[in-house]
Formats: C-alpha cells, structure tokens, sequence
C-alpha cells in the first residue's frame, strides 16, 4: 500500500514526553516513560489497526522533534533514541526567514488579513518595507523576551490589525487601508519599548 511504503509521520514535541535526568523516570505521569514505550512499537515497525485497516509500520518514515529546554535528546529511552539515529540541530528564525514566512505561503498571514478586510468590502495595501518592518520587530521580540519563532508573527499581526479590524465594519466598500513601515513602528513601537523594559524585571 502506498502508505506502507511511502508514508511519512511527524511526531512534534516529542520532549513533553521526555523525563530530565535525574528525577524519577518511574513516575504516576502519563506522559513519560509509558508514552515512549507505547510509541517504541510503532517506530520500530508492526502492524497497527486503523480505520481503513491494518497498516504495517516496518517502511514509514518517523521524524521526530521538540525544543528540549528543559531535557536533552539523550533523557529519551535509550530503544526510542536508537530508532531515531539521525539528529538534527535547527537554528532559530532570522529576519528573512520571518519575511518568506510572511510572503511566500499561498496563504501567509498578510494574505488572510486581507480576505478578511475583503469581506467588509475594504482593500487592504501592506507596503513591502511594512512587511520587512514586521519581519524585523518579530524577529527583535523573539530576541530579547522568548523564542517562540513563527508564532510571534501572528502576536506583532494582530497588534498591527486590530484598530484595522474594528473600523473596517464602519467604512464604505471600495475603502482602501495603506499600512506603510510608519504605521507598524507607531503602532509596536511601544509594544517594544514595554518588552525592553521587561527584562529587566524580576
């Protein structure tokens, strides 16, 4: 079958379910050892019922992943880590990353925002150093308070839109709303200051 031969699947966060050496592994938590070892047998490869019958798991691709702050690939049980061998160390999110993110998805964030505007009958025009300016702010954010990656995009998006937002139900149809690199510096230039300020509460 096709998906026994060419399947693939993607297990993400695979360190919530990973216990940091030195504290008990042999805990009441649902969501450790126990966990890894009901996987084990699907990476390793058998014959698991499903909906559309049994699939046989000796030929899919497993790919695994997580941000492991607080424990190492290697807390993982040792059978689970040898049937992982390949390991990969990713590097954060730098500001072009964040910029294709933004434009080059079918339907990136910039895109939704505008079907959405669209709906109320209003045309929205995001300039191109508009979206650098996010890309930039994002990418700043992520720097200096928490990591969190893509996801920033959509917290700085919602901060730039929601003035937006709100107005467009009250505007003629065929209004047009320009957002230029201006705009989002007024609009988080204090979101930005506020988290400067943040680091350095305790």
């Amino acid at each position: 079958r096709n998906v026994e031969q060419n399947g693939i699947v993607f297990i993400d966060e695979i360190d919530k379910i990973c216990t940091p050496s030195g504290e008990a592994r042999f805990s009441g938590d649902a969501s450790s050892e126990g966990v890894q070892r009901d996987l084990l047998p699907l990476v390793e490869g058998s014959s698991c019922s499903t909906k559309h019958g049994n699939v046989n798991t000796d030929y899919i691709l497993f790919i695994a992943s997580g941000a492991f702050h607080h424990c190492k690939p290697s807390d993982l049980l040792p059978e689970l880590q040898g049937r992982l061998p390949i390991r990969v160390n990713l590097k954060g999110l730098d500001v072009n990353d964040l910029y294709k993110i933004l434009t080059e998805p079918e339907a990136n964030l910039i895109e939704q925002h505008k079907c959405l505007l669209a709906a109320e009958g209003v045309e929205l025009v995001i300039a191109d150093n508009a979206i650098k300016r996010i890309a930039e702010l994002a990418a700043e954010a992520n720097k200096n308070v928490e990591n969190i990656g893509a996801r920033r995009l959509y917290t700085v998006m919602e901060r730039i839109m929601e003035e937006y937002s709100f107005d467009a139900a009250d505007m003629d149809d065929g209004s047009v709303i320009e957002v230029t690199a201006e705009d989002v510096e007024k609009r988080l230039g204090d979101l930005m200051k506020q988290q400067d300020l943040q680091k350095f509460i305790l």
